[in-house]
């Protein structure tokens, strides 16, 4: 397994997020992590990512722990999304990228042809391989999370973890960009956790899913199991049914 979860409890501050969860992505799987606002899918992704500590349980990567791999090793093999985006110095799209190579790269080493190479290919299966001399501050909201995509893919991790990868693209976009990685797994056997909103996007692309419902409470299983218009009017508040005609992407 290349994750793996198990009774796991997660909390921040007097909000408990889950209790006794457990979880095992092999390679190849897509999770997608639900819940209403508030409810701590990011607080989880975070705790899977081995960016916050877990009130309990054990989470082990690629078979031990974050401490025993230590930050690099880590790096390598699990790289992380977040939401915020923090550009405080000057720089073109090609660099912002490459700085997905740094935990390939010894410590007073310099990027490579080939990893400039990594890097422009990860642009351009993002679309992006004319904006490589572009300054990130001249993007807008969806280039530059499209760039922090492509950040990731040069970073070649096997576990992905992406809180919100979908933001501030347009439906073009966010189709594109699910289907990229779900090839990647298919084909390159790298698991990915995602937090999303859009339950019919779970749906169609993952095939294991968390819902948190923001009370410690939890339901996780294959997600053509879980995400049925009864749980899900519980875990939004709100009524849902599943009709035959709607509009989804072909």
């Amino acid at each position: 397994m290349i994750l793996s979860a198990r009774n796991l409890a997660v909390s921040i501050g007097l909000h408990k997020v889950c209790s006794g969860l457990g979880l095992d992505l092999a390679p190849g799987s897509r999770l997608a992590i639900l819940g209403k606002n508030g409810a701590g899918k990011s607080t989880l992704l975070a705790t899977l990512a081995g960016l916050r500590a877990p009130d309990a349980g054990t989470l082990l990567l690629d078979g031990k722990s974050y401490a025993e791999h230590g930050l690099r090793k880590a790096a390598r093999l699990r790289g992380w999304l977040g939401q915020d985006r923090s550009d405080p110095f000057a720089s073109t799209v090609l660099e912002t990228v490459l700085t997905g190579r740094h935990p390939h790269l010894g410590r007073w080493s310099w990027e490579s042809s080939a990893d400039a190479d990594i890097a422009r290919a990860a642009l351009a299966a993002l679309s992006l391989a004319d904006m490589e001399a572009r300054e990130i501050h001249t993007l807008s909201g969806g280039e530059r999370q499209r760039v922090a995509l492509a950040a990731l893919l040069a970073q070649q991790p096997r576990l992905y973890l992406l809180d919100e990868p979908l933001a501030h693209l347009d439906l073009n976009h966010q189709i594109a960009t699910l289907e990229l990685l779900t090839r990647r797994a298919r084909e390159t056997g790298v698991a990915l956790a995602m937090v999303l909103h859009d339950p019919n996007l779970a749906l169609r692309y993952c095939d294991q899913a968390i819902l948190l419902f923001g009370d410690s409470r939890h339901i996780a299983g294959p997600a053509v199991e879980v995400i049925d218009a009864a749980t899900l009017s519980n875990l939004y508040g709100h009524p849902l049914r599943r009709v035959e005609n709607f509009f989804i992407p072909e």
